[in-house]
């Protein structure tokens, strides 16, 4: 770039052009949001048949044209803004040297040399010291040269000039640098020339945010930075503090960061980590692509051979044990995928039978996943309630816990009495895989608690004012050693607390779980086998689980069987889970006491 250009170069104008950017943006964010919680939501309630389908289903790709619309004009514009941002300061630079070599007599030409005229004290022959002209430097060691040749010369001026000359040569290189940075990034920015977004199209969106958030580092860290370490609190606070083209900012460039905090408003948290979702999602699929091409597909069926003649049956098909490895290995390779498209079925599922919009709180694909799924949005809702799973919970399998709290979402809508309803499927911690092998150790309990916490705090500090909202924690299985490891290392920022099937909560009472006294409830099932290996595995060293009468929980009806049917729909069990939910556990059906003399009998 060459000093005429900058000089001339309008940063404002490349701010101008990032406000259309990202009011084109915040459209596509509108209409994607009208596209799918509202006119699709209306199809789903009122049509039905092939035609309804294939309508909604064209609804849902439209969704994804304004979905990427939103994140790549939110990315130019972001660009746009640093490009700006960058641009400016070599422009300040640049004006700040042509003043000075103004003031002081200087003359400039269109290379960036300067001339300077001749002064200093005269010569023996009456004469001033020549005048000349330099050029500008800006390795540092010829600088540090330059400036010393002109410290020695007797025509002060030569200082000056060479001063000038080294500013205006290092703003020149600093908006080239920008220039060449930011062009092929800017070129980047665009989709492909058709009307489908594929997975292909996410992965490249990928790359782009990548390539913007990495070029924009300059930019992004002018900006306030959220606190380090930050409570939920200080979080929001930090939040509100920016200005709109801040906070897009952060949205476009930093939306895994974004997605992940605390304390910040959920629609934003949505927003952001739908971002990574769709993002994370191509890539994956291009991933698991790769690995279907390196590993094909053996032969699936082999004709059976009966094992005591040897004699071939024919037209007796069986899966061949290479297909049989093969198949377990390409499930595990989907695993991720899996977790991803059980979140987008539930996005999908908006409006279904009234279920409420759902709010991505959290999501990240790394090592076994995160996810964190609202049914309704927790920041205005009257009830909430958060249920954190147990052991072997990943974000492949994400989906249980998905529709577990879809159905207490509509269960608890039902009883609500018109007050609204948000429940929250919680995969925010490291489960154990295992049973056997990692749920006997406490430590993933102790290392999810405190991510709990600041997730149950920021749950209140996103809240709208001075509003206040009935808050229930339902954990099961080692979920309820989590929950428990939280009350008793900190606050734990809930009303009531529900366990289905715990082996243990890590307190010996219901009056150590950090909520109001009669506000624990307990529900065991027949079949359920969990909670007598915890009380086995601690057998005669006091330890008690919440089912034992000593713990002091309320023991809840519970007529449903096994480990995993405390959400079975139509159960007494989750309508006793619901009720708790929505404020009316003095409604809730308790088991009757045991009976002391039942041994006599």
């Amino acid at each position: 770039m060459d000093l005429a250009t900058l000089k001339a170069l309008k940063p404002t104008e490349y701010a101008e052009a990032a406000e259309g950017y990202r009011s084109t943006s915040a459209m596509a964010s509108a209409a994607k949001d009208r596209v799918e919680t509202r006119i699709a939501v209306s199809m789903r309630e009122s049509l039905k048949g092939e035609a309804a389908d294939a309508a909604i289903g064209q609804l849902a790709e439209l969704g994804k044209n304004f979905h990427y619309i939103q994140l790549e004009c939110g990315l130019v514009g972001s660009a746009l803004e640093a490009f700006a941002y960058e641009m400016e300061a070599a422009k300040r630079k640049l004006d700040a040297a042509l003043d000075d070599a103004r003031s002081a007599g200087l003359t400039v030409h269109l290379d960036g040399s300067i001339t300077y005229p001749p002064g200093g004290q005269k010569a023996e022959d009456g004469r001033l010291p020549e005048g000349g002209t330099v050029s500008g430097l800006t390795d540092g060691t010829a600088s540090a040269v330059g400036r010393q040749a002109a410290g020695f010369d007797p025509n002060p001026h030569r200082r000056r000039a060479q001063d000038c000359a080294n500013v205006i040569a290092a703003a020149l290189r600093q908006a080239t640098e920008a220039d060449e940075k930011w062009a092929p990034k800017l070129r980047a920015l665009k989709a492909d020339d058709d009307l489908t977004v594929s997975d292909r199209d996410w992965a490249d969106a990928s790359s782009d945010t990548s390539g913007v958030r990495e070029a924009g580092k300059t930019y992004l860290d002018s900006l306030p930075q959220p606190p380090r370490d930050g409570t939920p609190r200080q979080n929001a606070e930090w939040w509100k503090s920016l200005s709109t083209e801040e906070q897009a900012a952060w949205v476009s460039m930093r939306p895994d960061a974004v997605g992940a905090l605390d304390g910040l408003p959920s629609t934003i948290r949505d927003e952001s980590n739908r971002m990574v979702l769709a993002e994370a999602r191509g890539v994956a699929q291009g991933q698991y692509e790769t690995w279907l091409r390196n590993h094909p597909a053996p032969d699936r069926f082999q004709t059976y051979i009966d094992p005591y003649t040897g004699t071939l049956m024919k037209g007796v098909q069986v899966e061949t044990q290479a297909w049989k490895k093969w198949e377990e290995a390409r499930k595990g390779a989907h695993k991720t995928l899996d977790g991803m498209d059980a979140i987008q079925r539930r996005f999908d599922a908006t409006g279904k039978n009234g279920l409420p919009k759902a709010y991505l709180l959290g999501f990240s694909a790394e090592g076994d996943g995160r996810a964190i799924i609202a049914n309704g949005n927790p920041d205005t809702a009257d009830h909430r309630a958060v249920y954190v799973p147990g052991t072997g919970s990943e974000l492949g399998n994400v989906e249980g816990g998905i529709n577990r709290m879809v159905n207490v979402w509509h269960t608890a809508n039902d009883e609500a009495d018109g007050q609204s309803v948000s429940t929250i499927a919680w995969l925010g911690y490291d489960a154990p895989d295992s049973v056997v092998k990692d749920a006997p150790f406490e430590h993933y309990a102790y290392d999810g608690a405190p991510a709990f916490r600041n997730f149950m705090d920021g749950l209140d500090a996103s809240q709208p004012g001075n509003s206040e909202s009935h808050t229930t924690v339902i954990a099961h299985s080692y979920g309820t050693t989590l929950v428990g490891a939280a009350a008793e290392t900190g606050h734990l920022n809930a009303d009531d607390v529900v366990f289905a099937g715990s082996p243990g909560v890590k307190v010996s009472h219901a009056d150590q779980m950090d909520v109001p006294d009669g506000h624990v409830w307990n529900e065991e099932a027949d079949g359920d086998s969990v909670p007598d290996l915890g009380r086995w595995g601690h057998s005669g060293d006091g330890f008690v689980i919440p089912s034992d009468p000593e713990f002091g929980t309320n023991e809840m009806t519970t007529d449903t069987e096994g480990h995993s049917g405390y959400w079975d729909e139509g159960s007494t069990s989750l309508l006793n889970q619901s009720l708790v939910v929505v404020g009316k556990g003095n409604t809730v059906e308790l088991k009757p006491p045991p009976d002391p003399w039942a041994h006599v009998k």
